[in-house]
């Protein structure tokens, strides 16, 4: 099971990065706490101090076209908040 799937980079996470050393990243819907840290801790190469985890279910959206209405949902996701310890940072712009 891939645990991380994406990093979240918004302005919003870019700020608690700087202030709080905290990161976003969505995650798979069936990981706990534990494997989200370990997988964390493994990719990254630093420690971890706490895990907050959130989901978000789709929103509904409504497009209307010539053809009539047409509606849909957005994928749901669940987003893991991480705190690391005092003097580790990510950093995800480096690859670049």
């Amino acid at each position: 099971m891939e645990i991380l799937v994406k990093p979240i980079l918004t302005e919003k996470m870019t700020k608690l990065g700087e202030k709080l050393n905290r990161y976003a990243f969505m995650v798979d819907k069936r990981a706990d706490k534990l494997q989200i840290k370990e997988a964390v801790e493994k990719m990254y190469d630093v420690k971890v101090e706490a895990v907050n985890t959130m989901r978000y279910s789709g929103k509904l959206k409504v497009r209307y076209t010539k053809s009539g209405v047409q509606r849909g949902r957005s994928n749901s996701y669940k987003k893991a908040v991480i705190t690391l310890v005092e003097g580790n940072v990510i950093d995800f712009y480096s690859n670049i």
